[in-house]
């Protein structure tokens, strides 16, 4: 029955890639990594165990966005309420996602780059992130943004901050600055800048917000919401939201 479910999988997600068009494949896709701990806790296991599930489903993911020339993954991993958590859970959980981070640059497939607080993370995990992206600098890979003590809310706040700091070594009074500032000051000044926006933004566990993940950025996203857990993630479940994004006639705000 097994070896049957196997086939029957395999020529159904043959049949889905065979229906995307070149209109289906987004530069950029935001994932939100969502339902590791209630995966765990439907199997009696321990969050850790949950967390653990949803790092080794990573490189699927990646793999899958190879396959059809994704050009940008951002994969949230951490917010910075998840920072919160107890100590018990919370120390655990940054083992799990600083050796799933080393494990993506061991492969050499991908360039890396974390965005996020790094300031707010134990200075291992921000050092070890940090050596992760100078690893792959030279990679000629698929850009894969780490977003760890990552908030929507508080990556702006950076940005303003950043702009001002800018500014103010040049010179610029605050009366000139109100002048001149536009969105493009404040994008050019964001964890992401440089990169296209995200064109599909995916959340698993069937939670249908964002959360504060890429607020800016994803004004003009078209959004998946998949019901299964991200452990439990498939294949034929990232091409039924490629399917579904290529379907939508996108209208960027109209």
């Amino acid at each position: 029955m097994g070896r049957f479910t196997d086939v029957a999988y395999a020529a159904y997600a043959k049949r889905l890639t065979r229906q995307l068009g070149t209109a289906a494949v987004p530069r950029h896709v935001g994932v939100m990594l969502d339902g590791n701990r209630r995966w765990a806790k439907a199997r009696g296991a321990g969050a850790s165990e949950g967390h653990q599930a949803g790092a080794d489903n990573i490189v699927n993911l990646l793999s899958w966005c190879d396959e059809v020339g994704v050009e940008v993954v951002t994969l949230w991993l951490l917010s910075t309420d998840n920072l919160n958590r107890p100590e018990a859970e919370l120390r655990p959980l940054l083992g799990i996602i600083q050796k799933a981070v080393e494990t993506l640059a061991e492969a050499h497939r991908w360039r890396i780059h974390p965005v996020g607080a790094l300031d707010l993370l134990p200075a291992e995990t921000a050092a070890r992130l940090k050596a992760a992206e100078e690893t792959t600098r030279d990679v000629d890979g698929m850009l894969v943004n780490v977003a760890v003590g990552y908030g929507g809310r508080r990556e702006i706040a950076d940005a303003v901050r950043s702009l001002l700091h800018e500014h103010a070594g040049r010179g610029t009074s605050i009366e000139e600055l109100a002048e001149v500032i536009d969105v493009e000051h404040i994008a050019e000044h964001l964890y992401t800048k440089g990169q296209p926006d995200p064109d599909l933004v995916i959340r698993t566990s069937g939670e249908q917000r964002l959360g504060g993940f890429l607020l800016w950025q994803s004004a003009h996203s078209e959004f998946y919401f998949c019901e299964a857990y991200w452990p439990d993630f498939r294949k034929v479940d990232f091409l039924r939201a490629l399917r579904a994004f290529g379907d939508r006639h996108r209208r960027f705000g109209a």
